[in-house]
């Protein structure tokens, strides 16, 4: 049986405010913590083991030891990897390192990354020949997202062309409804999903140093606006996965499916959304969306955050529902730390006391360095690699990056006496 919402507030939270006031003695430690796992850890693995230096952009297939296992390059990967090594040069350091990695990523999707259209693959062998087709648009997101911030560190002027003509096709194709490459089979049940609009603000971030800032702003408010009012179910404060054109909910598998992680990520990206934009109001109800997500989504029997659950409490139809995944966790840490110093309310620190404590017993590798990132219900490992097709160099080091930097600020902000 999982227990959520109420009950479990009210049976913890006395426990949860002594856990969460000793984490608030702890902040620049817990920040050291972060820090040395993102530069002593999790980037020298990807540095040493991801880099093609052969024939360009990254190898992502690595099993436990860092060993290459599949060469297959797929383009989200390859731009989310060539997003993170620019923006650590242009944001946190301009390590020389960082922008050789970031420029393998830029040339060799430049060269190799999308066809006669426009439109980016989905992988390319490790030559960047082309072995799946341009069927999914978080290729052209991670994509220009990467070449975007490869732009500004490299000044790059090719790259910021392509990423901008990128930009302009995602938007063209999403509101033309040409993300399915079969539009027939949504014809008796259309569907829009949520995750799309979630990247979009998070694009809208990225792309502020580039576009006119009217343009920023008003892509920003239309995909803040669709997630808290398209896909955020008002009545149980949950992120729908799919919902109908017009918002309203789906008795289906795809419509009931709730994935509390996404929800939980989505927070902290519609809160900068909102920063962007000025909207405070929006913000608060962010965070207090992410706080129902978690208890929703938490695993009251072994603990960690379920990936798939029915809004219902129906039987979910993916068959790995009660996975633990990294991404979730880290994204669900990153969440609680923005909320709490935008908020300064105890509760988002309980959850990020309750998230470290399980995160860090589970998921790093401290034999062979960086994270797993498939566990089963239990807590156990039940694939053993460090990335694939699925899991890159990306919210390992992004969350660890952004944890620490959100610690720091809360160490460094006074507690207000009572």
């Amino acid at each position: 049986m999982i227990v959520t919402g109420r009950f479990w507030r009210a049976t913890h939270r006395a426990s949860s405010t002594c856990k969460g006031m000793r984490i608030m003695n702890h902040m620049e430690e817990l920040a050291g913590q972060y820090w040395n796992a993102l530069h002593e850890d999790v980037l020298p693995f990807w540095l040493h083991h991801s880099l093609d230096r052969e024939h360009g952009g990254y190898l992502t297939c690595l099993n436990a030891v860092g060993d290459v296992y599949d060469t297959d390059k797929f383009l989200w990967l390859q731009g989310r990897e060539t997003w993170l090594f620019s923006a650590l040069y242009n944001r946190l350091e301009p390590r020389g390192e960082w922008l050789d990695a970031a420029a393998l990523g830029a040339r060799f999707l430049k060269s190799h990354g999308r066809n006669q259209q426009g439109d980016w693959y989905f992988a390319v062998d490790r030559h960047g020949r082309p072995v799946s087709g341009p069927w999914s648009i978080f290729s052209d997101c991670f994509v220009s997202m990467g070449l975007s911030q490869y732009a500004l560190a490299a000044g790059d002027e090719e790259a910021a062309r392509i990423a901008r003509e990128t930009y302009e096709r995602i938007w063209v194709r999403k509101r033309r409804h040409l993300l399915d490459p079969d539009p027939d089979v949504r014809a008796h049940r259309p569907i829009v999903e949520f995750p799309l609009s979630m990247i979009l603000i998070n694009l809208c971030l990225e792309f502020a140093w580039m576009l006119p800032e009217e343009r920023v702003q008003n892509d920003c408010r239309h995909a803040v606006d669709e997630v808290m009012h398209r896909f955020l179910d008002r009545a149980t404060m949950l992120v729908r996965e799919c919902v109908s054109p017009d918002g309203s909910s789906l008795d289906s598998f795809e419509g009931r499916r709730i994935n509390p992680g996404h929800g939980v990520e989505a927070m902290w990206i519609v809160i900068a959304g909102c920063e962007l934009l000025g909207d405070k109001e929006t913000a608060q109800i962010a965070a207090e969306v992410a706080l129902r997500q978690l208890e929703f989504g938490w695993d009251q029997e072994h603990g960690g955050i379920f990936a798939f659950l029915d809004i219902e409490g129906r039987p979910p139809q993916e068959l790995e529902w009660d996975q633990k995944l990294w991404w979730a966790h880290l994204e669900s840490i990153v969440t609680m730390l923005v909320s709490y110093n935008r908020t300064g309310v105890q509760e988002y620190l309980n959850w990020f006391d309750r998230l470290h404590e399980y995160t860090w017993l589970h998921f790093p590798d401290h034999r062979c360095g960086e994270w797993w990132g498939y566990l089963n219900r239990r807590g156990e490992v039940s694939l053993p690699i460090k990335g694939g097709k699925w899991k890159g160099c990306f919210h390992v080091p992004r969350g660890l990056w952004m944890a620490a930097l959100e610690l720091g600020k809360a160490a460094a902000t006074p507690e207000e006496t009572p």
